[in-house]
């Protein structure tokens, strides 16, 4: 029994150095990692939007002002859009609206993966990386925080909908 626990665990050891060094080496740092969680923060709280707000997708507090629908829609479209620049990828076309709430929590959740997956996957050196977003210079970095500055905008407002229409956002509760 002695002889069966010591090769149990002199393979466990060999298992977890073979594994370790893998694991942690695809660990994001610094501000890919900073990055890549405040895009799993805004992924939950708009997931969880779109799900509470299932039925009122259409309301929007006055003319001229986006529709809750048309924001979660502009935020998947943002999402695929950020990903493609920091990727030094040809944005794709936008997606076909989506109005079932379901859909939309899939593609949130969707477009908020790869997104994350993109900026963790980046360098130092890329993060200072040129390109072009909205037709202004500036770099990788600076379109990350562009665009997540804006998302949180985006989030309040949607809050505030939320609030306005009784309903209160799901980690509130």
């Amino acid at each position: 029994m002695k002889k069966m626990t010591q090769r149990a665990a002199g393979l466990l050891i060999l298992v977890v150095g073979l594994i370790a060094p893998g694991l942690y080496a695809q660990q994001p740092t610094g501000l890919q990692a900073s990055f890549g969680s405040d895009v799993g923060t805004l992924s939950d709280k708009f997931t969880g939007l779109a799900r509470v707000l299932d039925g009122k997708y259409d309301y929007k507090p006055g003319p001229s002002v986006r529709a809750t629908g048309e924001v979660l829609n502009m935020i998947v479209m943002e999402n695929g859009m950020l990903a493609a620049v920091v990727a030094g990828a040809a944005p794709g076309a936008r997606p076909a609206p989506v109005t079932e709430a379901a859909k939309m929590q899939d593609a949130l959740k969707s477009s908020y993966a790869n997104l994350k997956k993109v900026i963790e996957g980046l360098s130092e050196s890329d993060l200072n990386a040129s390109v072009k977003m909205f037709g202004r210079d500036t770099t990788k970095r600076g379109a990350i925080l562009m665009l997540l500055n804006d998302q949180h905008e985006h989030l309040g407002q949607l809050i505030a909908y939320a609030r306005v229409n009784g309903v209160v956002p799901p980690w509130s509760k």
